[in-house]
């Protein structure tokens, strides 16, 4: 058997991982896939039980497993909770634990979807990018200082540090995923201003020599951030570090049309991680209105990634492109003649065209 954990989290965790379970379960069916599944706490719901937002029970559990389906962690009701303890803790020890080094996001624009984007149809039919980003250094793990008193005046500092041996990991990896669609990388740094992106460059250009069939260019975050907006066909894949990788993700997945289609995989050392990119919504939950599709998505990456299940994979995607050709949508991309479906109700769609 592979056994998968399974980490609903917060909010509509629950409810989006329970639509990821069941399209994997009737997956199961038709490629016997041998799947067992076992359930988890992390985030808000685990420091309610525990005490704490990543218990080492979730944690131990996880580090025997072939693959993570992790759903959102975070929610207003735990704002005042003490820094180290607050739910968005879970992911970020999940990280450091499994050793998750890099995160792919996915953006592939589908056809049905043109009319979604905020950006013009011309501009956003037929975009296909992957953003690798590293996932578990830069300023994020840095050395930080909530509050000290410097010259009479409160100030409050994070660090910001990459080290070679992390630049080439998470390169390679970008390098070999560039291999394996159009060939053609794009590293993204603000070289012109931080060391740490003078040396991260230094790094992914020692790298290219033995990758010389990839097309490698280099943009500043802003420019590659405009780019985005105005030239998105023009991406293939696209490597950068922890900060500027949080934020180019969440605005290429606003091109998809809505960030509820996005899924995310985090490769790691031990295991590997698998969630929608978007967070816990509290305000909709247990409403059946949470858009499933970024985690059944997401489940198709751990089918590609961790059990490479090639085929079962794209049956997954396969069905949620049909599922929307059809006209079924949930609330968030409901527009006039299509057909507007609740959270289960979708996932039996989804389920029905595998």
């Amino acid at each position: 058997m592979r056994k998968i954990i399974v980490i609903p989290g917060d909010g509509i965790g629950t409810e989006i991982t329970s639509a990821a379970v069941d399209v994997l379960k009737s997956l199961d069916k038709k490629f016997s896939l041998e799947l067992e599944f076992e359930t988890h706490d992390a985030g808000g719901t685990a420091y309610d039980k525990f005490g704490t937002p990543l218990p080492d029970s979730t944690l131990d559990a996880c580090k025997t497993a072939d693959a993570v389906l992790f759903g959102a962690v975070g929610g207003t009701k735990w704002d005042n909770v003490e820094a180290k303890l607050r739910p968005e803790k879970a992911i970020l020890g999940l990280r450091k634990g499994l050793g998750l080094y890099a995160n792919l996001r996915p953006v592939k624009v589908l056809d049905a979807l043109v009319d979604n984007s905020p950006l013009k149809p011309n501009l956003v039919g037929g975009v296909d990018l992957v953003i690798v980003r590293e996932l578990v250094g830069g300023i994020y793990f840095g050395e930080r200082c909530e509050s000290e008193i410097n010259d009479g005046v409160e100030r409050a500092w994070d660090l910001e540090n990459y080290s070679v041996p992390e630049v080439e990991r998470i390169t390679k990896l970008a390098f070999e995923t560039a291999r394996l669609r159009r060939s053609k990388l794009t590293s993204v740094d603000k070289a012109n201003v931080l060391a740490t992106s003078r040396l991260w460059r230094r790094t992914v250009n020692a790298l290219a020599d033995r990758f010389s069939d990839v097309e490698l260019n280099h943009l500043y975050v802003d420019n590659c951030a405009m780019q985005l907006a105005v030239n998105p066909k023009q991406f293939d894949v696209i490597v950068t570090g922890n900060l500027f990788g949080d934020i180019l993700s969440d605005e290429a997945a606003v091109i998809g049309g809505s960030i509820g289609l996005m899924p995310s995989a985090s490769i790691g050392e031990l295991t590997s991680l698998y969630e929608p990119i978007h967070g816990s919504a509290p305000d909709i939950a247990g409403k059946n209105i949470a858009n499933p599709m970024g985690t059944i998505l997401s489940a198709a990456m751990l089918l590609r990634y961790s059990l490479h299940e090639e085929d079962a994979a794209r049956t997954i995607e396969a069905a949620v492109e049909k599922t929307l050709a059809d006209g079924f949508r949930t609330a968030d991309i409901c527009s006039e003649g299509t057909t507007k479906l609740g959270t289960v109700e979708i996932t039996k769609e989804i389920i029905n065209r595998l």
